[in-house]
């Protein structure tokens, strides 16, 4: 049994009048005939009582009416939901993030547009750090990531994309020798432990950009899987954290930010996987364009400014 066969014998159920089913479904009344025949041979009995005036149906006929109606509607839901899903229209997408991207506002403003366009697709999101956010892409636990571009190295399978330019800055604790300035340099940082977010073991990290020259003296680093763990032990007074200026929205009791001056700061990116098929995730990368102040451009004129304490 076919589908067509389905869609043939319905329409005669709806009709009762084999010339005005032909007509319905532009074919002809012998076609529709041999089709009805088809089905049932294959049923094992008569479906229709047909006379030279009207045509009935038995009652299995009528019981496979009903049923055809819903195979037929149920096939149509599933064609609907194909399509949907190649448009980007249903289904899901799985986005990994670092805490960064929720901070800086633009992982908020993307997912909010594309809700707006997209109502029907379920959205998933899921912290990580950096090196997870990779991880999980290439794994396929994520559909896709937002991450400080330090993974260079790790991305050559993958499609980036940059979204913000993120200029960095210290979070110390409040009694910290150095809180009292009101902007620091990378010479200050020289003697400081620095905490930074975890990344790929031989990826770039923050401390690369902020250490001044390789003769000079270095208390160390040591990386923390999330931004709220690199928060706290800077507040507990364990070292420095070097964070994205956008972090400085959190307030943290006994933490304090301080901008550095002379450090170069990076590309907040999303991640993708290419040769990409999934609907959902090709209308998400559709719905989202590079910012203009990305990859290493200053900030436009009349962006607000994080706020130190």
């Amino acid at each position: 049994m076919e589908l067509r066969h389905l869609r043939y014998f319905a329409a005669i159920a709806e009709e009762l009048h084999f010339g005005r089913a032909a007509a319905r479904l532009y074919v002809t009344q012998s076609t529709l005939s041999v089709q009805i025949q088809q089905l049932e041979a294959e049923v094992g009995g008569a479906l229709l009582v047909r006379t030279s005036r009207s045509v009935q149906l038995t009652e299995s006929g009528r019981l496979l009416y009903a049923e055809a109606c819903r195979a037929l509607d149920q096939a149509e839901r599933a064609l609907r939901v194909a399509r949907q899903s190649i448009l980007g229209e249903a289904g899901s997408i799985r986005i990994g993030f670092s805490g960064v991207a929720a901070f800086s506002g633009v992982l908020p403003t993307d997912l909010r547009r594309f809700h707006d366009t997209h109502p029907a697709v379920e959205i998933e999101v899921r912290e990580l750090p950096p090196a997870g956010v990779i991880d999980e892409l290439k794994s396929g636990s994520i559909d896709l990531g937002y991450t400080p571009d330090l993974a260079s190295a790790h991305l050559d399978d993958l499609t980036r994309m940059a979204r913000r330019h993120l200029q960095l800055t210290a979070a110390l604790r409040e009694d910290h020798q150095l809180s009292g300035r009101a902007t620091l340099s990378k010479t200050d940082l020289t003697a400081e432990t620095l905490i930074l977010p975890s990344t790929h073991p031989d990826s770039e990290t923050i401390a690369d950009r902020v250490r001044p020259p390789a003769n000079a003296a270095s208390a160390g680093v040591r990386l923390v899987p999330t931004t709220l763990g690199v928060l706290t032990l800077a507040a507990a007074g364990l070292g420095v954290a070097i964070v994205p200026e956008d972090t400085a929205l959190l307030a943290i009791g006994g933490l304090v930010y301080r901008p550095i001056a002379d450090v170069v700061g990076l590309d907040l990116i999303v991640v993708s996987r290419r040769n990409e098929t999934l609907g959902p995730v090709l209308a998400f990368l559709r719905s989202i364009t590079p910012t203009p102040d990305a990859e290493g451009a200053s900030p436009a004129p009349g962006r607000a400014r994080s706020r130190y304490r």
